[in-house]
């Protein structure tokens, strides 16, 4: 057994109770039956992590078995309480609770553990799993989403619950480990959850002294307990997870903490039972059949059988379905339905996820012949940001920090703060990437969309998080300015190259690049009503003058025809971008088109390529037909646009540090040097045979179903 971390004198400790035994106890079965249960899910999949589950079994039954409160026949239900398993690898156990507590993970499925198809993947996976909140796996991303379940949980309680009907009133759980507690994400949520006084939130940290290297005395030798009091939270220690009732007193004593989130430092074990516990082997590997064995004979079962669970440790479990306080609670809220029908209309509109008939009808547009003066898209975004706040009251978020920058400010709501949980406008601070793990929770727990905002070059901070956003199909919003060499004197450190590249190249991620107002009006409809898919929407400091031909409604499309210039209905050439570079495009299609016996040219703005990609191939041809070269413009890395452009001007280096116009002339971004650029294209390809880019063949829907 490694050394143990020095107790701190920050930290109350549960003094060992004296009570039973634990071996002559139910409890000690139930546990026991975790213990051996989850053993066997990962020898039979001979791939996983037994050690945490083992280590962990009896946090898991005292939550499962006695304070959590859910419906495993409706897993959705507003006011259940959210757990979250943050160090996800130890998954065996969610499953192993799950399938214990009635939801519909039956043995079979338990048997199929990491196997092609299963419901129970080999890190929790929420859109996969029913009873499973949150996506975790990444280490710090749990307790972070935590941070956001326990924001939501406040608001939704401060914004519908009402004298005599609490219809949100509940806790969020959370298993974390030390490897969570080591990831800077964790850091940055648990101190703004101190900050706002989360008294909801309760974290259990498996104190096992081991990670994938060895000892934690290896590289993590710091006091947790002082640390999480110093974030301003309320911390407990309990030294052996095994003494049932300090863990359950120190549970109660959480509980009653409504001020402060709480963590409990609960002393584990991990692998607890195998001949290798304590140890980093058990951690990421089965126990094999003799270990195994002896495990089983050690707490009473027989080896010879497997995936067995005693009757009286199944009744333990079932009757605490949920049933009962369900039905006390759609009782409330039905009382609540003819007191406060206008509050319950809107609850219910919000938790099932539906949006207000008509509600984008008075978005703001913004016609050419009304502007006076251009300005960044940061401040259409402003406009429009605003404007959806007031029609969807579910619309909360903030910024890291830039809000003067970002101009995300809502003027329809005060900040959400500790004294403050009616609150919209969340001041996450210097904190991208446990803003986006707590955007994440907010999304999971249902009845609001979340936005948060930055640089566009600091969602390189926040990718991890964002990563998840996508895997987990939330429609999150992030609203990123500054998005080019365009913000200028910054520099090339605040400059984003590739980041337009990173976040094209994620799965299930729209990325925005409006050119002018009617387009981030556009962005954000679209956003909004692509629930299930996370949206970048990324915004110029730089001015972008209101196109002629630019629509709102256009932007759906993904790309569509902005304007065509000369006297030939058929263009010889199109010139395709996005951002503050369409009026480039503009501009070097007037030029050119204006020349004596000039070509006519096509400007095809392009505001989302993921949008465009899923129209039909019928519309994608009538944007670029066949027989046209096509060169795309956009102050950033190159990489992609050869799915559409048969040349592409771009960045193929960082930035640079002086106004913004100038760094544009520097690297060619202007309509003199383009047009020479576009002539260069037009003779290149006179003569020969052109393919349309977007006709080829796609390899897209060729894996097999699943």
């Amino acid at each position: 057994m490694p050394p143990k971390r020095h107790a701190s004198s920050h930290s109350n400790t549960i003094k060992k109770s004296k009570g039973l035994p634990l071996d002559n106890t139910l409890s000690q079965k139930c546990i026991n039956t975790i213990r051996v249960l989850t053993a066997d899910i990962v020898e039979k999949a001979k791939s996983g992590h037994p050690g945490a589950p083992m280590g962990c079994a009896p946090m898991a039954h005292l939550l499962w078995g006695e304070f959590m409160n859910f419906h495993s026949d409706v897993p959705s239900w507003p006011n259940r309480d959210r757990f979250v398993l943050s160090n996800g690898h130890a998954c065996a156990l969610l499953y192993s609770m799950l399938h214990l507590s009635g939801y519909n993970i039956t043995l079979d499925d338990l048997k199929r553990f990491r196997q092609l198809d299963s419901i129970t993947p080999g890190h929790p996976e929420n859109f996969a799993t029913p009873g499973v909140e949150v996506s975790t796996g990444p280490l710090g991303q749990g307790i972070s989403n935590a941070v956001g379940l326990a924001i939501a949980e406040k608001h939704m309680a401060a914004t519908f619950n009402k004298d005599g009907f609490e219809v949100i009133n509940h806790f969020t759980y959370v298993i974390c480990g030390d490897g969570c507690l080591q990831e800077g994400i964790s850091s940055e949520a648990s101190s703004l959850a101190g900050h706002l006084g989360l008294g909801k939130l309760i974290v259990l940290y498996d104190d096992n002294n081991i990670t994938i290297d060895g000892s934690t005395n290896l590289s993590f030798t710091e006091d947790v307990a002082a640390r999480y009091s110093a974030y301003g939270w309320h911390v407990q220690s309990v030294s052996d997870v095994n003494d049932i009732n300090s863990l359950r007193t120190a549970i109660q004593c959480a509980q009653e903490v409504s001020e402060r989130p709480s963590i409990i430092k609960v002393g584990t074990i991990i692998g607890h039972g195998s001949i290798a516990e304590g140890s980093h082997k058990v951690h990421g590997a089965p126990l094999g059949a003799s270990d195994l064995a002896q495990l089983k004979i050690k707490y009473g079962f027989s080896p010879e059988e497997y995936f067995i669970i005693p009757n009286d440790v199944r009744a333990v479990y079932s009757g605490r379905g949920g049933a009962a306080k369900y039905d006390a609670w759609k009782a409330l809220f039905e009382k609540y339905k003819l007191a406060y029908p206008t509050n319950a209309e809107e609850f219910t509109r919000r938790t099932n996820g539906e949006l207000p008939p008509n509600w984008s009808d008075g978005l703001p547009r913004f016609p050419v012949d009304e502007e006076k003066k251009a300005v960044g898209t940061r401040t259409h975004s402003e406009a429009v940001l605003n404007a959806v706040a007031v029609v969807l009251p579910e619309l909360i978020g903030g910024s890291a920090d830039l809000t003067p920058s970002n101009l995300t400010a809502l003027k329809c709501s005060g900040d959400f703060q500790k004294n403050s949980p009616c609150g919209r406008y969340l001041r996450f601070g210097v904190r991208e990437h446990g803003m986006a793990a707590v955007l994440n929770g907010l999304y999971a727990y249902g009845g609001i969309r979340p936005f948060g905002a930055t640089f566009l070059n600091f969602m390189g901070y926040a990718l991890g998080a964002s990563r998840l956003s996508a895997l987990s199909r939330f429609g999150v919003i992030y609203v990123m300015t500054h998005d080019s060499i365009g913000l200028g004197e910054d520099g090339p450190t605040h400059q984003p190259i590739e980041m337009l590249e990173s976040l094209r190249a994620m799965p299930n991620m729209l990325v925005f690049r409006p050119a002018d107002g009617n387009e981030v009006c556009g962005s954000y409809k679209s956003a909004i009503e692509n629930k299930h898919s996370p949206s970048v929407i990324v915004l110029s400091r730089q001015a972008a003058p209101a196109q002629v031909g630019s629509m709102p409604e256009k932007v759906a499309f993904g790309g569509y025809v902005l304007s065509s210039h000369g006297n030939c209905p058929f263009p010889s050439l199109i010139i395709v971008s996005t951002g503050t570079e369409v009026q480039l495009a503009v501009g070097v299609a007037k030029t050119l088109s204006s020349e004596t016996d000039g070509p006519s040219i096509r400007v095809v703005s392009m505001p989302c390529w993921e949008l465009f990609d899923k129209q039909s191939m019928s519309y994608k041809k009538q944007v670029f037909p066949e027989g046209v070269p096509v060169m795309s413009i956009e102050a950033s890395g190159n990489h992609g646009w050869t799915k559409f452009a048969h040349s592409s001007f771009g960045m193929n280096s960082f930035g640079l540090s002086a106004p913004g116009g100038k760094v544009y002339e520097r690297f060619g971004f202007t309509v003199e040097n383009l047009s020479k650029c576009a002539r260069r294209v037009l003779k290149y390809y006179d003569g020969k045979v052109i393919p349309s880019l977007v006709e080829r063949v796609s390899f897209e829907g060729s894996a097999l179903p699943h």
